[in-house]
C-alpha cells in the first residue's frame, strides 16, 4: 500500500515540476514583451479594513517580513519607497506549534548502561515551546540599508542571539552618473547573512518566521546556513546573476588556516509574468574545496520542527534539535548545485526542487553523493487567506560511517563478534566484550588486547 502511494506521489511530484520546468523554458521565449520582475504578478494581495490596516513600508528595496511576501525571494531591485532621509523599522515573528506526531520502531533492544538505547522517546499531543525572531532594519542613505535579525528564543537556543546582520547596497552613495548608472542593475550585500544557494530558503521556516512555509517541517535535506562573506548581483528586466565568495563556515574563526578556503555561490535565473501565470527558474552551485566545519546542510541553529521525532531515549532537546533532518555531513568539503522551477497561476503554485551534494568529513579519503528531489503544490482561495497543500520529498545517498562495500560490510560484522562468520564458526580476529563492573585488572587486559589486535591488522598493510 504505502509502495504504491509513494509511486503515485513521486509521479505526481516529476509532473508537477515538469509542468513548472516547461513552463519556465518556454514561457520566456513567449513572453518578448512580459514586465519585468518588479511587475511580477503577487499572490499576497491583502484585503485591509478600518480595523486591520497594514503597517505602512518606510524603507527602499525592502522584503516585508509579512504576508505582502508571499511568493517573493530576493529583496526587491526596485526602490518601491523613495528615499525620505534615514528610516528604522522593527518587527517580529512569532510561532506557537501543536504537534500531534506519533512514532515507533521494531529495533531489537540494545541495552547500554542499563538503557534501551533503540527504544524511542515515548511522545504524544500537546504545545511546543514557542519561537520569536526579532527585526531590526534602517535606511541608511539613498537606496543603502543595514538588517539585523535575532532568534529571541528557539529550540536550540533558548537564550536570545543574533542570527545575522549585513548591509544591502543599491545605490550609489557618490553623486556619479557612472556608478549610477552601474548600480541600476547592479546590487551588493556584505556581512553575515543567510547564503543565497537555491530558492528553498525562502520558502522554508526559519525559527519564529513560519509565514512563508505552508508546511511548516522545511525539507529532510535543510540546505541554510549563515556564512561571512559577500554577494554581488546584476539584475537586468526579468535576469538574475549572483556571484558570491564567503568565509564558508557558520561562525568566524582564524583557527586552523589551513583547512579553510572560501566558499564559492553561484546562482543565475528568470523570473517573469506571461498573461496571469509567473514562471520563475533558477540554477545554484556552491563549492568549497576545505573547510574546518562547514554547516551547509546543518547550519540551522534553531533547530528542526519535528519535537523529539525518532530520537532515543537518551535525547535532550536542544542536543538533539534537529529531528527528521537529515545531515549527510559534509564538513570538509562540499559541492552543490539545486536546480529549481517555480510557476504561480491563478490561485496555484507549484514549486520543484533537483538537488545534487557531493563531498566528505575531514576523516574520508573519497566522496559521497546525495541527491534529493521535493515537489511542492499550493492552492490559495478566498482572497488568499486560505490554502490547502502538499510536498513530495526524497533524498538518497550514503550517510557517515556506512558503506555500500558488501565485503567490508560482512568483515566488520565479523570482527564486532569476535570475528565469527557463523556460531562458534571464526575465520577473523575479532573483538567483543560485555561489561558493567569491571576490575581495573580486566581493563589492563582489554587495552593489551587491543593493541594486539590492531597489530596483527596492520600487518596485511606492511608486507
Amino acid at each position: 500500500m504505502y509502495a504504491g502511494l509513494a509511486r503515485i506521489m513521486r509521479v505526481v511530484v516529476w509532473g508537477a515540476c515538469a509542468v513548472a520546468l516547461l513552463a519556465a523554458i518556454a514561457l520566456p521565449a513567449a513572453a518578448q514583451g512580459t514586465t519585468d520582475s518588479s511587475q511580477i504578478v503577487s499572490r499576497a494581495s491583502l484585503a485591509e479594513t478600518p480595523r486591520a490596516q497594514l503597517r505602512v513600508i518606510t524603507l527602499s528595496n525592502f522584503r516585508p517580513h509579512d504576508a505582502r511576501s508571499l511568493g517573493t525571494f530576493e529583496a526587491p531591485k526596485p526602490e518601491g519607497m523613495p528615499y525620505n532621509g534615514f528610516q528604522l523599522e522593527w518587527g517580529a515573528a512569532f510561532t506557537q506549534q501543536f504537534q500531534g506526531l506519533h512514532h515507533e520502531n521494531n529495533a531489537t533492544p540494545n541495552i547500554v548502561g542499563g538503557v534501551n538505547v533503540n527504544q524511542l522517546m515515548p511522545i504524544g499531543s500537546g504545545f511546543n515551546n514557542a519561537d520569536a525572531n526579532l527585526y531590526l532594519d534602517a535606511q541608511l542613505a539613498k537606496g543603502i540599508r543595514v538588517a539585523l535579525t535575532s532568534y529571541l528564543s528557539s529550540r536550540h537556543h533558548n537564550e536570545t542571539w543574533v542570527k545575522d546582520g549585513y548591509l544591502l547596497i543599491n545605490a550609489s552613495p557618490w553623486e556619479n552618473a557612472m556608478l549610477d548608472n552601474i548600480m541600476r542593475y547592479v546590487t551588493i550585500k556584505a556581512g553575515h547573512f543567510e547564503i543565497n544557494y537555491g530558492d528553498m530558503h525562502f520558502r522554508r521556516s526559519d525559527n519564529g518566521q513560519a509565514m512563508f512555509n505552508p508546511l511548516i517541517g522545511n525539507l529532510i535535506m535543510d540546505a541554510f546556513t549563515t556564512e561571512i562573506g559577500g554577494e554581488v548581483y546584476g539584475r537586468s528586466k526579468n535576469w538574475l546573476s549572483m556571484i558570491a565568495v564567503t568565509g564558508g563556515e557558520v561562525r568566524g574563526t582564524v583557527l586552523k588556516p589551513e583547512n579553510r578556503s572560501p566558499s564559492v555561490i553561484g546562482k543565475l535565473g528568470y523570473d517573469g509574468n506571461m498573461g496571469d501565470a509567473r514562471v520563475r527558474l533558477t540554477g545554484s552551485i556552491y563549492n568549497t574545496h576545505t573547510s574546518n566545519n562547514n554547516t551547509l546542510y546543518s547550519g540551522s541553529r534553531a533547530g528542526s520542527r519535528y519535537y523529539w521525532v525518532l530520537e532515543n531515549v537518551n535525547a535532550t532537546e536542544n542536543g538533539n534539535a534537529w529531528s527528521g533532518d537529515l545531515q549527510p555531513g559534509f564538513s570538509r568539503k562540499v559541492m552543490a548545485w539545486v536546480v529549481n522551477p517555480y510557476l504561480e497561476w491563478k490561485g496555484l503554485e507549484l514549486f520543484g526542487n533537483i538537488e545534487q551534494a557531493k563531498g566528505r568529513n575531514g576523516v574520508e579519503t573519497s566522496d559521497r553523493t546525495w541527491n534529493q528531489y521535493a515537489g511542492e503544490g499550493v492552492y490559495r482561495f478566498l482572497k488568499n487567506q486560505l490554502y490547502v497543500a502538499g510536498r513530495y520529498n526524497v533524498a538518497k545517498g550514503r550517510p557517515v560511517g556506512f558503506t555500500d562495500d558488501e565485503a567490508l560490510a560482512k568483515a566488520c560484522g565479523e570482527i564486532r563478534v569476535h570475528g565469527q562468520s557463523g556460531r562458534y564458526h571464526h575465520t577473523r580476529i575479532g573483538i567483543g566484550g560485555r561489561a558493567r563492573e569491571v576490575h581495573w585488572l580486566m581493563w589492563i587486559v582489554f587495552v593489551a588486547f587491543l593493541v594486539f589486535f590492531a597489530q596483527e591488522a596492520i600487518k596485511p598493510l606492511l608486507s
